[in-house]
């Protein structure tokens, strides 16, 4: 019977060429290759338990006194937002655990969208042709931010709040079109009823559906333009050299998908994330939480504790502190990404097509230019929780703000010149140095004696 219906199908639409060959397919064998595959599947992970929760969230700002289970709050002027996150936690069967699933699957997502990038970087796997498809990893890494943004401030809670309240801090500080800009994201005066209901529609569907849109598109672009590979034996500028689709990298990949399936409900499980009740609703006079953004968010949040008390005036406008952290930096460090295969082509002097990756060592500039930023990011990420850990280790946050501004400077200064020495010395040796292999032999004495070996 399905036979019978494959060959029907394919009668009319000829597929069976199109399968045959797509089943032959080779993919490298290099584990490396299967990160970009971690977000597909995260991705996918954040649409069902997304899909599960929006089916009892209330994106409504109004206010009603809180009559729950959680009788801490029994009485509480909260949000209809706040009070259903909170009826997900408490009331609704498996509630927490798709809540905390997908809370914690998103941190995996944009972690794999890091890694693959980082990969991706240090390998070179930008540069021609594959310019277009950097620039659209580049937007999914800004769209997961926006959408990991928009989906933890939905609850309504105390954290979230002061997000929010920072997030229109820096949309005011862009000259010129900083109240516009405002009024469009908020709706109105900071807070306002109309928040709730526009990042829900921003986090349900405006943004998951660019993010299948782009990441349909980099699927297809890999498919169309093979994939890189590793320089080795047979491997050339022109083949793959790897496992076919199936059955040896399907199987793959369905274990890789059972594994990011599972880990992310064993950290739902086993693992508190944002626990909503602890923070209480959202109140504008109320800063007594010590608020901590999400790892990918939390280097902007540094970027302002660190940046300079600079406000300008010109032509009648004002240019607010705040611009230069948290608008101006990120901004530049997007068009560096963005525009780095062409910055990395003029240094090198190389228009030519790559289908041969290369090892990190033999491009030190590159390299130590990946570490320096990534100190460089570090530093800003650390500060973001300057005030807890001046809390804990009892200093003064002053005395950790300083530390944090030299190390943002000098870090990457220091990381950039020891990555480089490294990976010219790697280079001139031909990789790590292997220890030279010897034979123990045993004297007539009972003693032992090493004899090298070719």
């Amino acid at each position: 019977m399905i036979e019978r219906l494959l060959l029907w199908v394919d009668d009319r639409l000829g597929t069976a060429h199109f399968v045959r060959h797509a089943l032959r397919k080779a993919f490298p064998d290099h584990w490396s290759f299967m990160l970009g595959e971690i977000n597909l599947y995260a991705f996918v992970i954040l649409v069902a338990t997304g899909t599960f929760l929006a089916f009892f969230f209330d994106p409504n700002a109004a206010k009603i006194a809180y009559d729950g289970p959680y009788r801490l709050l029994d009485g509480t002027r909260v949000s209809h937002a706040y009070a259903s996150a909170l009826a997900l936690s408490f009331e609704v069967n498996g509630g927490l655990l798709i809540r905390q699933v997908h809370h914690w699957t998103a941190l995996i997502f944009l972690a794999g969208i890091v890694a693959h990038m980082g990969r991706i970087f240090f390998t070179g796997a930008f540069r021609k042709p594959r310019e277009i498809n950097w620039i659209v990893g580049i937007a999914l890494f800004g769209l997961a931010m926006l959408a990991g943004f928009t989906g933890y401030s939905l609850p309504d809670d105390l954290l979230s709040g002061i997000g929010l309240r920072i997030a229109d801090s820096v949309a005011l500080a862009v000259p010129v079109i900083g109240t516009w800009l405002s009024f469009f994201l908020i709706g109105g005066a900071f807070p306002t009823d109309r928040i709730i209901p526009r990042l829900f529609i921003a986090h349900v569907y405006l943004l998951p559906a660019a993010i299948a849109a782009l990441l349909a598109l980099h699927l297809a672009i890999v498919w169309r333009q093979k994939h890189s590979q590793f320089p080795g034996p047979e491997r050339t500028e022109h083949n793959v050299v790897g496992s076919p689709l199936f059955p040896r990298y399907a199987a793959k990949s369905i274990g890789l998908l059972l594994a990011v399936i599972a880990v992310a409900c064993a950290l739902g499980a086993l693992v508190q994330i944002n626990p909503i009740w602890l923070w209480g609703p959202y109140e504008p006079w109320n800063a007594a939480n010590p608020a901590q953004p999400d790892w990918y968010v939390g280097w902007l949040e540094g970027a302002l504790r660190l940046g300079p008390a600079w406000a300008l005036h010109l032509w009648g406008h004002t240019v607010a502190s705040p611009f230069w952290p948290a608008v101006l930096l990120p901004l530049v460090l997007f068009l560096v990404l963005i525009a780095w295969p062409w910055i990395d082509g003029a240094i090198r002097k190389d228009p030519a097509s790559h289908q041969l990756l290369d090892l990190p060592r033999n491009v030190p500039w590159r390299t130590a230019f990946g570490v320096a930023l990534f100190l460089f990011v570090l530093g800003l990420t650390l500060a973001a929780s300057g005030d807890v850990q001046a809390r804990y280790l009892h200093v003064p946050i002053t005395s950790l703000t300083t530390l944090y501004r030299i190390f943002s400077i000098a870090a990457p200064l220091v990381g950039f010149a020891i990555t480089y020495a490294l990976a010219v010395e790697l280079r001139a040796m031909g990789g790590v140095r292997k220890a030279p292999r010897v034979r123990l032999r045993r004297t007539a004495e009972g003693g032992f004696e090493e004899e090298p070996l070719p």
